[in-house]
């Protein structure tokens, strides 16, 4: 997918590729890597194609906080985006509608025509991942669930440009996994078809329950305030920091600068978590991302990783994955 992007002089530059230059449509998976270089930033952009499924996802640096962007005439797409570091907002002049994604966090967006501008942090990494499901193929997969997919669906099919929710809730590790998973695939020709396709769809699950299930939340939030809200996640990053040795809730709450009633509840309402549970997950994901390394020993993952014993490593995998370590890399 072409952004066309111009500087303050009105250069114009173009990132990605029209889709007439990509196998949006064959059956067989596609994929192409660049990088570019442009007096406003630098990027390397991947892009793979497949069976009316698009995936992009990239880094980013940038030199000017604020940018043009146009994209006109592209396919008409529904759009899964994450935001997996730096965040960034994007204001659709010809919608008056500002998007401001921060990072680890998602949604899920239909907007067939952009003009406007994006604001980036200048010099900090951004990194992105999208999933794009041509318009006629969404609606199928969705027409059979909630109440809000459906509503999106109806807006999505009148043309009009919409976002699944005003709130853009945080990406959960299962999301992460997946995301990994669709990075990291090793798999060729038809495998890798059907592999991709699994995990569009999975990923496109989990965001469905997750809005759901927040759509459904009547309760007030106990964290009222945005700085509050950003001591949570920076008790995140501060946690994750330190996974192997982790701190005690008093130690954690000291740290982030807030106190453990606030720790606990803002963290399981932001997170859908309580810490150590986000943390035993955390690190049972980890685990299986280091076991596709056949060369890694289990007893050093178990170390690395903080549990206390081999034993006590397989005994929390097989409970979260329904399969040992050793299985689990065969």
């Amino acid at each position: 997918m072409a952004l066309n992007i111009y500087d303050d002089d009105n250069i114009h530059y173009i990132v990605g590729n029209k889709f007439d230059d990509i196998a949006f449509n064959q059956a067989l998976v596609t994929e192409k890597r660049e990088k570019y270089s442009f007096p406003f930033g630098d990027a390397e952009i991947v892009q793979v194609s497949f069976a009316g499924i698009y995936i992009v996802y990239g880094d980013m640096v940038v030199k000017k906080n604020r940018l043009r962007i146009k994209s006109f005439d592209e396919p008409e797409l529904v759009e899964l985006h994450f935001s997996l570091t730096g965040g960034g907002i994007m204001e659709n002049y010809l919608t008056n509608k500002r998007l401001d994604i921060k990072a680890n966090q998602h949604n899920i967006i239909y907007s067939p025509d952009f003009d406007g501008m994006a604001e980036f942090p200048t010099y900090g990494p951004f990194k992105f991942f999208e999933v794009h499901f041509q318009r006629e193929q969404f609606v199928n997969l969705t027409s059979e669930s909630g109440t809000l997919l459906k509503s999106f669906a109806e807006n999505i099919m009148n043309n009009h440009s919409v976002e699944i929710s005003a709130e853009n809730p945080p990406i959960s590790l299962a999301m992460h996994s997946c995301i990994n998973d669709i990075m990291a695939c090793e798999f060729t020709g038809g495998l890798k078809l059907l592999f991709l396709q699994s995990k569009c769809l999975e990923l496109l699950a989990l965001q469905a329950q997750a809005f759901e299930l927040a759509a459904k939340k009547t309760e007030k939030p106990g964290l009222k305030s945005a700085y509050d809200k950003e001591r949570i996640y920076y008790a995140r990053e501060y946690l994750l920091a330190n996974a192997c040795t982790p701190p005690s809730l008093t130690e954690l709450a000291k740290a982030a600068g807030i106190n453990e009633f606030k720790l606990k509840q803002g963290f399981k309402e932001t997170f859908g978590n309580t810490v150590f549970g986000y943390l035993s997950d955390y690190r049972l994901m980890k685990a299986k991302e280091l076991l596709a390394d056949k060369q890694v020993d289990i007893k050093n993952i178990s170390n690395d990783l903080g549990y206390s014993s081999v034993q006590h490593f397989n005994k929390a995998f097989s409970k979260k994955f329904g399969i040992s370590p050793g299985k689990a890399r065969l």
